[in-house]
């Protein structure tokens, strides 16, 4: 028989993982990733950005979500980093870069709360951003596209870094 939210056997409890989105603007991907921060109890997202819109079409795919998960919009990406660094939090970032490490091969190696910084869906982290992390890890692709959504990457990304916190 399938079970439902309501008959699983799964215990609810908190991640200490920030989602630190970088002007991810595209309504369908905030709602997305509501939804995400919810499966995973993660503990807070804060968007970045001018103009983040968490109106109607971001409801449709967030299914409510946004009502449970703790969330807040900032203006600065900077300013938000420089305050989680301060209060001792782990960054790490989702990009491809020269240095990134393959997530697969990827170990946490500390106790201190987490941030999964993602960045703009066209332009990824910026370079200021990059180099205040403490990690940046990328997910292989191997097929012809070099990127993928950034809701698809953060499901992976939280799945792998789940896995690894020890309670």
């Amino acid at each position: 028989m399938q079970l439902t939210h309501y008959t699983s056997s799964f215990k609810k409890q908190k991640h200490p993982i920030t989602l630190v989105c970088d002007n991810i603007t595209n309504a369908p991907n905030i709602g997305s990733l509501f939804r995400i921060a919810d499966a995973f109890g993660i503990e807070q997202i804060i968007f970045c950005g001018d103009s983040i819109p968490l109106g109607k079409r971001m409801t449709k795919t967030s299914r409510s979500t946004e009502k449970y998960v703790n969330h807040k919009v900032e203006t600065s990406i900077n300013d938000v980093i420089k305050n989680l660094k301060t209060t001792n939090h782990y960054l790490i970032a989702l990009e491809i870069t020269e240095n990134s490490t393959d997530l697969s091969q990827f170990t946490l190696e500390t106790d201190q709360p987490l941030v999964l910084v993602l960045g703009d869906e066209n332009f990824g982290v910026s370079e200021s951003v990059l180099k205040e992390c403490n990690s940046i890890v990328h997910i292989n692709m191997y097929g012809n596209n070099s990127s993928m959504n950034v809701v698809q990457a953060t499901s992976i990304a939280l799945y792998e870094i789940v896995k690894q916190l020890k309670f």
